[in-house]
């Protein structure tokens, strides 16, 4: 079987994350209502590549315990769904706070564990040897 030969570059359909753009305040009970959209959102095949949802955490506001819960909730519907999620836009104040209480996400844009940011050259001192 042979194909016509075709110009350019060929089409490709790029599979973008769907986003899920979380909005504050939070109180204690707006949890349902996010869950619910992150689960239409997996089942419907938006989850695209690997069943990845982008949650954008930019206008949650102030951090505190309602968007801890909200987060880890998102993630458990996430995984219980055979997706996950990563987070957009997190305040350096809410990735402390994750840390804090022992949860990691994945973020767009940070690098991945143990590989260095680009541009950074280790220090070497003076009366180190020479390998």
């Amino acid at each position: 079987m042979s194909y016509a030969p075709t110009t350019g570059l060929p089409v490709v359909d790029a599979m973008t994350p769907p986003v899920l753009v979380l909005s504050g305040p939070l109180t204690r009970d707006e949890v349902s209502g996010p869950c619910e959209a992150l689960r239409e959102l997996l089942e419907s095949g938006g989850g695209g590549s690997g069943g990845v949802v982008v949650c954008d955490v930019g206008g949650l506001g102030p951090p505190g315990l309602a968007a801890v819960n909200l987060l880890a909730r998102l993630q458990l519907t996430a995984r219980r769904a055979g997706g996950r999620i990563r987070l957009r836009g997190p305040s350096p104040a809410l990735c402390a706070l994750l840390d804090l209480v022992g949860l990691r996400f994945e973020t767009e844009g940070q690098p991945e564990q143990r590989e260095p940011p680009l541009g950074v050259q280790e220090a070497v001192e003076s009366g180190d040897p020479v390998v």
